[in-house]
């Protein structure tokens, strides 16, 4: 055995020690855990139903506008065509090129 007395570790030393792992593990709370966010306050679209009602009215929307003449910007010259009619044109226009 050893001669000298054992010594055990000041109060204050354990103290900080048990305050040291205290804010290490709330800081890990806070940055790596998830946290709840509370009421959902978007566009409200929770059901299979309602995003299926929102895809086909959005669908239909592009189709019409695919099918429709317009002025993207009229001050720089720019019109919506539709499909068929850019791709005949498009097709024109690299068929006078060669």
């Amino acid at each position: 055995m050893s001669d000298q007395p054992s010594r055990s570790a000041p109060l204050v030393t354990i103290l900080t020690v048990l305050a040291g792992f205290a804010l290490f593990a709330a800081v890990v709370y806070y940055i790596y855990l998830p946290h709840q966010t509370g009421p959902f306050t978007g566009d409200g679209i929770r059901t299979a139903e309602q995003r299926k009602q929102n895809l086909a009215d959005l669908q239909a929307k592009q189709s019409k506008q695919a099918a429709s003449y317009g002025w993207v910007d009229q001050k720089a010259g720019v019109v919506q065509l539709p499909l068929d009619v850019a791709m005949e044109l498009t097709v024109q226009k690299y068929a006078a090129k060669k």
